[in-house]
């Protein structure tokens, strides 16, 4: 992406997006997001492309999503300057370890088609092998320090995974990417965060829609709750922009997802409006505890066995 140049763009509205936030290694991360998970690579291109003549300029995806060349082709497809586009990826838990996780940097960089990552991020804490983690993060501060990429961070780590990375490694992660949506707050991992200076990023930031297979199938849809509908009909928006612009408001990055063009673009149009004490308290108060997604603590390869192939 460069050293600094992350221009300004607006919406089909006219609205000023591309809101950025700090990290605390002085780089700057657009707010809005646009995420991959579970867009297969036919149609992520055409996502990508969409998503940035929409207006974002950050894109969010994985090593273990199976798209990153993908992301890249949409990035050149589009007619955005790709030094513009803050790219944010992530290393899968079967290539942890110090010299495997060099390797993945250079099979993300290959696959994207690009020389330096703007942040790339450790996928889980893998508790069971720990040791292979705090190997893999040490790898990511090579690479920060070799100008590789121009921050690293973390995802899915709780409190106590933090502690015990930041005991062994050297630099403070730039962010923590965890599930986080108005019936799932994590207010502790908010905490160690912030005590931290680690920026707070959402996935599944409107809950509802990207869950991983075969957790949270009960689940209810924060799109239809009654209070979240209330609150957007008074804004004149929809559901999924009043939980976005509850994310920016409070600090966090959000990543949200879609391939509908429509709904792409009525996500990152949320610059335009403000919600007031009384809301951002009533969305708070939503909080179920329940997570959506993987406990964390059970993310190992024996139980998610996933090569990340060569380029």
């Amino acid at each position: 992406m460069g050293e600094d140049p992350l221009g300004l763009a607006t919406t089909p509205s006219g609205n000023l997006v591309n809101d950025t936030i700090t990290l605390n290694n002085g780089v700057r991360i657009p707010s809005i997001g646009f995420g991959v998970f579970q867009s297969s690579p036919e149609e992520t291109a055409v996502a990508v492309e969409t998503a940035l003549k929409a207006g974002y300029r950050h894109i969010d995806t994985a090593a273990g999503y199976g798209n990153e060349r993908e992301v890249g082709d949409g990035i050149r497809r589009s007619d955005i300057d790709p030094a513009e586009v803050f790219v944010e990826t992530k290393v899968w838990v079967s290539d942890y370890g110090y010299d495997q996780t060099l390797h993945a940097f250079e099979k993300s960089a290959t696959k994207l088609g690009i020389s330096q990552i703007d942040l790339l991020i450790l996928h889980q804490p893998m508790p069971q092998h720990f040791e292979r983690t705090v190997g893999a993060y040490r790898a990511l501060e090579r690479l920060l320090d070799d100008g590789h990429v121009r921050s690293i961070g973390v995802s899915n780590f709780m409190p106590h995974h933090l502690a015990a990375l930041r005991e062994q490694t050297t630099v403070v992660p730039a962010v923590n990417q965890v599930e986080l949506h108005p019936y799932f707050t994590q207010p502790d991992v908010q905490r160690a965060n912030a005590e931290s200076g680690i920026l707070t990023q959402a996935w599944s930031p409107i809950g509802g829609i990207t869950f991983y297979p075969g957790w949270g199938e009960n689940r209810a849809s924060v799109l239809e709750d009654g209070t979240i509908r209330r609150i957007a009909e008074t804004h004149g928006k929809t559901p999924a922009q009043v939980m976005l612009r509850w994310h920016l408001q409070q600090g966090r990055s959000a990543i949200p997802k879609s391939t509908d063009p429509g709904r792409i673009a009525q996500n990152i149009d949320v610059f335009d409006f403000q919600l007031d004490t009384d809301e951002l308290t009533e969305i708070d108060a939503l909080d179920r505890g329940i997570r959506g997604g993987p406990d964390p603590d059970g993310v190992d390869p024996s139980t998610w066995d996933v090569e990340i192939p060569e380029p």
